[in-house]
């Protein structure tokens, strides 16, 4: 099976502790030793953030602001790179091509922003996209998909499963609103939807969530599914149980 994991910056390391970033790499570590192919995607997170903040006090335009949050995601990358030892690259991959090829050579790909005015989310849609990866798995901060922005509206509702372009109009709907937060960017979302990525939003704070959903199908976040699929999830893992 070809998995692509897009970690946030957030999830990955919050506070730049060495435990967490190590049981995410023990994860695709274990999935990899069992044959799935893993490309991990690796977010900014706060620490971005307050670059960002910090470049833009100082003048920077909106570009340089990119710039400065890719160096950031590329660093949490290089975090992961070093917990995941060896069968992994020695840097962030910069380009598809380039990370096409390391996973067809059988090492573990591990990417942060690739350009100005692309979130990670959307380079992880990418990657899928790229490689005809079988899974996309978010592990986000919060668990799922929701009708509304759940930091902002206490009776917000998780989808248990959306197909892809429901989750367009959700994540539209969301963005629209000033100061909310979409698990999952729109960009993103489209590329899901014109690819027809089967893919799994979910909360990563626990590393061993996303072993589950890429093992069995189990989590207890939100299955976005191509129209036209059935029920049961098609992975690697399910013929093996």
């Amino acid at each position: 099976m070809n998995v692509v994991v897009s970690i946030g910056g957030s999830v990955l390391a919050p506070d730049l502790g060495a435990n967490r970033v190590a049981e995410h790499a023990a994860v695709i570590r274990d999935l990899a030793d069992d044959g799935c192919s893993v490309g991990a995607v690796v977010g900014g997170g706060g620490i971005a953030r307050e670059y960002i903040s910090t470049g833009r006090e100082l003048g920077a335009n909106e570009i340089e602001l990119d710039t400065i949050g890719i160096d950031v995601t590329r660093l949490n990358g290089r975090l992961l790179i070093a917990a995941l030892g060896e069968a992994v690259v020695p840097a962030p991959i910069e380009t598809y091509e380039e990370a096409g090829e390391v996973l067809r050579n059988g090492d573990v790909c591990v990417m942060g922003g690739v350009a100005p005015a692309q979130t990670t989310d959307a380079v992880s849609a990418a990657l899928a996209e790229y490689t005809n990866a079988d899974l996309l798995v978010y592990a986000t901060s919060v668990p799922g998909v929701f009708d509304a922005d759940p930091n902002e509206d206490p009776d917000a509702e998780r989808f248990e499963r959306i197909t892809a372009g429901e989750l367009v109009d959700v994540i539209a709907d969301i963005e629209m609103t000033a100061g909310s937060s979409a698990p999952v960017d729109l960009l993103a979302a489209k590329i899901i939807q014109r690819s027809g990525m089967r893919t799994i939003v979910l909360d990563g704070t626990e590393p061993e969530r996303v072993a589950s959903a890429v093992r069995y199908g189990d989590h207890d976040g939100t299955d976005v599914v191509p129209e036209g699929v059935g029920d049961e999830p098609t992975y690697w893992a399910e013929d093996e149980r």
